[in-house]
């Protein structure tokens, strides 16, 4: 059985939108996994019988203590023993949940990410990373690895060749992509292009022979099938692209908000005769970071997701769902053994 620990008291609107999303999300997890809510018990049962769900099909671990936004992360993971990421994060060091995720303190989640769950042996820096969509004639949409994405602001070019073994082992474990393409954002193509750090950490990636390093990426090519798999780069540069693309996705909503609705009940219909429309509709749908829900902290020793304080009820059940793919993928395990064997 796979048991998703998700707290139930994280983000701006919880517990509402957690107990909400995780109720959706129940109708779609297999039915071999259980999700596990960390919080008030008293207001998870109240709003899991308000959206029409058996409190059974649940496990609650009642918590009395929540890590607010304004605490200093550290202080507060520490002095909140009975908060719901604190105890989250203790149900996942001794394996009573296999993920946990949570759209509360960011910095709390990084807490109980380096000092409880650790590292990785042999990981230089944990990275964090998202999947972003690529669009093609010939497959469609598909999903692309993007790291850091709100780290690392200064990394180092070995830090940055590593993220791209990290990259390479979660394309092929949780998208299965057989021999993943990994790429340095840059502002060209051509090897020796970019400044000192992608110089640097272009000819590391060259060296290393555990990945397909494919060579550069230009921003240009980001969104497409064309060069890579496993984008890398920067945590200023990464989080930049990563809120463009956010922006963008927000313009083309208000431009078309009433026309995604439409396309789906026509689907069926015209989607033979027009693929390119509806390849093209589901590349901005899969641009909404509510159908991903969240980033992976890579390189620690279990799944953990951070979904963004505003999540709605939609973000968290695609949190939720995430989540689950990730416990199946085995990432972290993976990834020892890659390390192991360096």
């Amino acid at each position: 059985m796979i048991r998703i620990g998700i707290d139930a008291m994280g983000g701006d609107f919880a517990p509402e939108v957690a107990i909400e999303g995780a109720v959706r999300a129940l109708k779609l997890i297999d039915k071999e996994s259980r999700i596990v809510l960390f919080g008030d018990e008293q207001r998870i049962v109240e709003l899991i019988k308000k959206h029409g769900a058996k409190v059974e099909d649940f496990d609650i671990v009642a918590t009395t203590e929540v890590i607010e936004m304004g605490d200093h992360p550290a202080k507060a993971f520490v002095a909140k023993k009975d908060s719901s990421i604190s105890v989250g994060f203790r149900y996942l060091a001794e394996g009573k949940v296999d993920g946990f995720a949570s759209a509360g303190s960011t910095g709390a989640m990084m807490v109980g990410s380096m000092q409880v769950i650790k590292p990785v042996e042999g990981v230089i820096r944990p990275v964090l990373a998202t999947l972003i969509p690529t669009i093609s004639p010939e497959k469609g949409v598909q999903r692309s690895v993007l790291m850091d994405v709100g780290l690392n602001v200064d990394a180092k070019p070995e830090v940055l060749a590593q993220y791209g073994l990290l990259g390479s082992i979660y394309a092929k474990s949780a998208l299965g992509l057989e021999n993943p393409r990994v790429a340095v954002l840059n502002i060209g193509e051509e090897e020796g292009k970019g400044n000192v750090q992608a110089k640097a950490t272009y000819d590391l990636m060259k060296a290393d022979t555990r990945f397909n390093f494919v060579g550069n990426v230009e921003a240009s090519y980001i969104f497409t099938d064309k060069i890579a798999d496993v984008v890398v780069a920067d945590a200023f540069v990464g989080n930049s692209l990563l809120k463009m693309g956010e922006a963008l996705y927000r313009i083309n909503h208000k431009l078309g908000g009433k026309i995604p609705s439409l396309r789906k009940m026509l689907r069926p219909l015209l989607g033979r005769i027009i693929p390119k429309l509806y390849w093209q509709q589901d590349f901005w749908d899969a641009m909404n970071a509510e159908s991903i829900g969240g980033v992976q902290v890579m390189g620690v020793n279990a799944p953990v997701m951070i979904g963004h304080g505003s999540s709605s009820a939609r973000a968290i059940c695609s949190m939720i769902l995430s989540m689950e793919r990730d416990i199946k993928s085995n990432f972290p395990e993976h990834l020892r053994q890659a390390l192991k064997e360096a």
